[in-house]
């Protein structure tokens, strides 16, 4: 691996190098940190962003509750930025403008899409309120091949479906083997574009996050109905 002090390189690929031999995956750097170590580049921080363009993880505080305002997590290295061709910007990387943002945010009704969550909205743990920013995921679609849509995801959603894949053509094939009633009744959760769960629903989903000891005190309940 070359040195990370060798000004041949670009800044980018000077940051790379920097991160992987001084910081060291799955370690914390600050802010500070990176700017005394390129006290001549104005936009370091622009360069480390960067990275991720090319696979590389680099977790904030959105993306890791346990991190300062000025802290970042090199989680994992992707492309060997330092190699001949592989610096170079991805050729499906295109900048998002402000009205193209507000539009997914719209089509997705300002909620994450993954647990349904809204901006500022809290998690009921005491911890930090949820965000909202665009997510890229992969989706299968119907001829086999893979696409790149946006999709609007919380912090705490976005960072455990980094990998997820969407199966589109999976989707479909399951839609044509409803029956008719069931296809009427799944059309009219997608034109409120919401299902609510029913009153049994609701009292599983309370009984599966109880401890054993009190699951089993509800289990006695239901034999004792029965009777």
């Amino acid at each position: 691996m070359p040195s990370w002090l060798d000004k041949k390189f670009g800044s980018k690929v000077r940051a790379g190098l920097w991160l992987a031999s001084e910081v060291g995956e799955g370690n914390v750097f600050t802010k500070g940190q990176l700017r005394a170590a390129f006290p001549d580049v104005a936009q370091i921080d622009r360069r480390v962003r960067d990275l991720r363009d090319h696979g590389w993880q680099i977790d904030t505080r959105r993306e890791d509750e346990s991190l300062h305002l000025d802290e970042q997590r090199f989680v994992k290295q992707g492309a060997e930025v330092w190699l001949p061709g592989q610096s170079k910007s991805p050729k499906e990387k295109t900048g998002l403008t402000s009205a193209q943002r507000t539009k997914v945010l719209v089509a997705d009704n300002f909620l994450c899409r993954s647990c349904g969550i809204g901006a500022g909205e809290s998690f009921g743990d005491g911890g930090q309120d949820a965000q909202l920013d665009l997510a890229r995921r992969q989706v299968l679609m119907l001829d086999g091949t893979r696409q790149t849509q946006l999709v609007i995801e919380c912090n705490r959603c976005r960072v455990g479906g980094r990998e997820r894949a969407a199966d589109l053509a999976g989707i479909i094939r399951t839609l044509g083997r409803l029956s008719q009633l069931e296809r009427d009744v799944f059309a009219g959760w997608l034109n409120a574009d919401r299902r609510d769960p029913s009153p049994m629903e609701k009292l599983w989903g309370e009984y599966r996050t109880l401890p054993e000891e009190a699951r089993s005190a509800v289990r006695d309940a239901v034999r004792g109905m029965g009777k």
